[in-house]
């Protein structure tokens, strides 16, 4: 069952992207707190968005396996907005019974439902198993574009930087 997530979920996606981080190999880069993501989805502006896919035990017991955290975007060349999927992620125990070709599927409905007119994502480079998955549900990667960051103390003297320097040419 995928759903929208909702204001109780803000500690299990904080967990979830802190398993993601470990995945990732990078858990000290997560600095993010559950009171981020409670302003980030569900404040006075929110700014993001995210679905949570549910796994029933055999049991009955609903428990979480994992979300997609989403914002908008906008292509120029469109005059249309698209979603950008910023974490995806399914544990790994559950990973191969359908929850992110489900989630994927719901953002899909979503661009649908609102005249978007694209799905995006990153994925590294060395994570073979998610790239083959995405391709096989039609996605392409972008290999003609390389992402930039601006981040940390680079983000502060750029922002700092006065208006009269020269910009390279």
């Amino acid at each position: 069952m995928i759903r929208p997530a909702r204001p109780g979920d803000v500690a299990t996606i904080r967990q979830l992207v802190g398993e993601l981080a470990e995945y990732e190999k990078e858990p000290e880069a997560v600095v993010s707190t559950e009171a981020d993501f409670a302003e980030a989805l569900f404040g006075e502006h929110p700014a993001a968005f995210a679905h949570i896919a549910e796994h029933i035990t055999p049991e009955g017991e609903h428990t979480v396996a994992g979300f997609a955290l989403w914002f908008r975007n906008f292509s120029t060349w469109t005059g249309r907005h698209g979603i950008y999927v910023e974490d995806l992620y399914v544990r790994p125990h559950l990973r191969g019974r359908g929850y992110g070709r489900a989630l994927l599927a719901e953002l899909a409905r979503t661009c649908a439902q609102h005249g978007f007119s694209r799905l995006e994502w990153s994925v590294l480079d060395w994570n073979r198993d998610a790239i083959e998955f995405y391709t096989s549900l039609g996605a392409v990667a972008m290999d003609e574009w390389t992402v930039f960051r601006v981040s940390g103390d680079s983000l502060a003297r750029l922002a700092a930087r006065e208006d009269s320097e020269e910009a390279p040419s």
